[in-house]
Parts: C-alpha cells; sequence; structure tokens
C-alpha cells in the first residue's frame, strides 16, 4: 500500500542557536551571558536526538525511509504512496497536513515532558506499531476539517488550524469584507479564520481576551467557542477592528459555514498577506485588486489516533 515513509522533523532551539552564532560555544556565550540557562537548551537538544533515533529505528520496516527537515515541506512533491511521520510539536503537524494531499499522519510527541501534544498521541516507542496498523488499515484515521483561501487568479492556501488575512507587518491592514449578505469597509489588524483543530489555538486567545475586558468592565463569563474536528464549520474574529470615517466594525465575528463564504477584497497597496499555521514565510500576496474566498477545504488531514 505504502512505497515510503517520510519522516518530518524539526530543529531544536539549540540547533537555531548554533546558526545564528556559529557554533555552540559562542551560542552558550551568548545565553549565559544574558542570563539564561543554556543547560535548558541542551536537554531539550538531547531529548529530541534521543527519540529521533528511536522513530528512525522504529520506520526501518523495509519501506523507503526519506528524513525532511520542515523547512522542506512546502516545496516537496508528496506521492500517494507515502507514510507520513512528523516528530515535533503540534505546530509541525499543521505545517506539514495542508501539504500533503490527504496522506495519513502519525503524530509523535518526541518530549512528552516538555509538549502537551493536543495533536500528538504517540511517544516514538509506538511508532512501529502505528506503522504497521497504518499498513494494515487497521489504523484508526480522524479527517480533520481544514480551511481554504482562494485568490480570484486560481492561488490557494490550505490552513490546518488557521488562516491570518491582513498586514505583514504591524500595521493596520485595510479591506472591504462581505459576509452573508453584509458588506462593510474595515481597517483592522487582520481576521483569523480557525478550524475545529485550531479553536484551542490563536483563536482561543482572542476569547481569552475578550473575557479578561468584559470581567473588566463587570460584564458576564466569556466562554470560549470549540468546534470539533470534523466539523464542517470555521470560525472567524475581525482582531482590533478600527471605526472611523472611513471604516466601521459590524461584522466581527462569525461562524462559515459550506454554503456561506467569506469574501475579503484588499485596499492594501502593499504589504497585504495571507498566511496559514503561523508559516510567515510560506503566503499568498493580498495586495490591492486581490479577492480572497475562504471556505472549507475539499481535503481532508488524515491523522492516525490512538
Amino acid at each position: 500500500m505504502f512505497e515510503k515513509i517520510v519522516l518530518v522533523t524539526r530543529k531544536t532551539r539549540l540547533d537555531g542557536l548554533v546558526e545564528r552564532f556559529n557554533t555552540r560555544a559562542q551560542a552558550r556565550f551568548y545565553i549565559e551571558h544574558a542570563g539564561g540557562d543554556f543547560g535548558a537548551y541542551v536537554e531539550e537538544h538531547d531529548a529530541y536526538q534521543r527519540s529521533l533515533e528511536v522513530a528512525r529505528r522504529a520506520v526501518e520496516t523495509g519501506l523507503k525511509v526519506q528524513v525532511m527537515d520542515r523547512g522542506l515541506v512546502p516545496t516537496y512533491v508528496f506521492g500517494s504512496g507515502d507514510l507520513i511521520v512528523t516528530l515535533g510539536q503540534d505546530g509541525l503537524v499543521a505545517n506539514t497536513a495542508k501539504y500533503v494531499g490527504g496522506q495519513p499522519i502519525i503524530a509523535v510527541n518526541p518530549d512528552r515532558e516538555r509538549f502537551d501534544g493536543v495533536l500528538l498521541p504517540f511517544a516514538p516507542e509506538d511508532l512501529r506499531g502505528q506503522v504497521e496498523r497504518v499498513g494494515a488499515e487497521t489504523a484508526r484515521v480522524r479527517a480533520v476539517t481544514m480551511a481554504e483561501a482562494r485568490l480570484a487568479d486560481g492561488q490557494r492556501l490550505l490552513g490546518f488550524n488557521d488562516l491570518f488575512i491582513g498586514a505583514g507587518t504591524h500595521v493596520s491592514a485595510r479591506y472591504a469584507i462581505r459576509f452573508n449578505v453584509r458588506r462593510e469597509q474595515q481597517s483592522s489588524s487582520g481576521i483569523i479564520v480557525s478550524t475545529g483543530a485550531g479553536s484551542t489555538g490563536w483563536l482561543s486567545s482572542i476569547f481569552n481576551e475578550t473575557a479578561g475586558i468584559m470581567a473588566f468592565l463587570g460584564g458576564g463569563p466569556v466562554a470560549p467557542l470549540r468546534l470539533g474536528w470534523e466539523e464542517q464549520r470555521l470560525l472567524f474574529v475581525v482582531r482590533e477592528p478600527f471605526v472611523s470615517r472611513h471604516s466601521t466594525a459590524a461584522i466581527v465575528a462569525g461562524a462559515v459555514e459550506p454554503e456561506a463564504g467569506l469574501e475579503l477584497e484588499s485596499q492594501m497597496p502593499a504589504g497585504g498577506v495571507i498566511f496559514s499555521d503561523g508559516m510567515e514565510a510560506d503566503y499568498l500576496d493580498f495586495n490591492s485588486g486581490a479577492v480572497a474566498r475562504v471556505g472549507i477545504a475539499r481535503e481532508k488531514a488524515n491523522l492516525v489516533v490512538a
């Protein structure tokens, strides 16, 4: 059934420091000079390397194995014979799922002492058994709903957790928003569109902020909205909408259903972007004249679960 296992890895914080400062010794000097604990970086790195070694051995099942850093995922062409294994935090699952074309994903938590792993049901020691179950078609798989932003010229971007639509820098985004039959001009810090899988992430922080403001003003409690992973619905929230002579704020949140999409028309001469799941380097330009239609993607992310 499968021809190859693709093991997607991520660089540790220590790897990032060594890239920045050229050597481990220089990285150590920088961290300790700033009063940080360099040993914490080393312990985290070593724990990841141990998990990686266990995972490498576990996927040696007779199939071809390709180990790939997550930075290469957006440009890699995944095939129908690929079984995907991710070794990293929840974000690695999100950043991989939208590119694999519906291939099953086994998400492994490399360090349960440090990472809660909402999307990471398996330890490295579980991996071989799960690979065998997927191959035998006896694994439990959940088809997770993803979001899609599509431009009028045909370009599209998928989001496993969420989409961000706005300005790429810390300036106000200008656009026209259409939701159902309503339309208005807005100026804001951008729009977050969340899937069910992402409703406990970035979107939840907006509800936390709202709850804090309501408490400060003496209002009632605000319960965060949660969607199921398979729900055919998205939630959107406009961040910090500004009311002026040229902008209003009547459309600030809503649920995007299969029959009712969200449409945005950019009014930003430059710097407008659409990115997903925190991957700012992989984006669509969203500048003046661009029209984005946001809705539920036809693709699903197929996650193997315990």
